[in-house]
């Protein structure tokens, strides 16, 4: 029965792959992955053997169609990004929308992703919160903030180390000198930090210390105003 597994890997501490996940890639019968550079130190590492074909955000539009056949033909094949769980800001939305359409099975594997340990470790309210992933560079960013800045759920982020201070700079112009943000850099990793503070405070944080490893940011939604009662 072909199969289309979508696989968690490690965003920094390789203890952190699952035993389920490694059967799954040593028993496909293909590995899609982001950079088979990358993958294939993960690769060397649980001794898997499996053949790994590319497959990234330049080439998913060429490569979903015949992808899509190899499984109905019958084929296991496993889709994995460089860090973490694919789709989530990653290449694997076109290849699995193409499965569910041609019905054929996917199965996503619980696993490593870096927003739900930021967002755990912010100490900030998590029973709702909305997922943004990376903002517009240019076209359509002052009208997301504009949007955002409406937002009552907390809001997650991911920000890559050269646009933080310019990023955070937005968040004290758009939601306000006093908003809640939590900054978590390199989680699972050696040098894993999180910084926590108003807008302004963590601005000023990493003006002064050069940010530096995978990013994600947390931040407060808008709070509710409280109507006065009447007497």
């Amino acid at each position: 029965m072909s199969k289309l597994y979508i696989v968690p890997t490690p965003i920094g501490n390789l203890e952190d792959m699952t035993f389920r996940a490694i059967k799954v890639l040593k028993e496909a019968d293909l590995i899609l992955a982001e950079d088979t550079r990358t993958s294939g130190k993960l690769m060397k590492h649980f001794e898997i053997a499996t053949h790994m074909q590319s497959h990234h955000m330049h080439n998913e539009h060429k490569t979903v169609e015949n992808i899509v056949k190899r499984l109905q033909a019958g084929e296991t094949i496993a889709l994995i990004s460089d860090a973490g769980t694919p789709a989530i800001s990653d290449p694997g939305f076109l290849l699995t929308r193409a499965c569910v359409e041609n019905n054929i099975e996917v199965e996503c594997l619980p696993g490593a992703t870096a927003f739900v340990p930021a967002l755990v470790n912010s100490g900030l309210p998590n029973d709702k919160f909305v997922f943004e992933g990376f903002l517009p560079d240019k076209k359509g960013r002052q009208t997301r903030f504009l949007a955002l800045a409406e937002e009552s759920r907390t809001m997650i982020f991911y920000v890559s180390p050269h646009k933080l201070v310019k990023t955070l700079g937005e968040f004290v112009q758009y939601f306000g000198e006093d908003r809640p943000v939590s900054v978590s850099r390199e989680l699972s990793k050696l040098h894993e930090e999180t910084v926590r503070g108003t807008a302004t405070q963590v601005l000023e944080h990493f003006t002064k210390k050069d940010p530096k490893g995978e990013i994600v940011v947390i931040v407060g939604g808008k709070p509710e105003v409280k109507k006065s009662k009447k007497l």
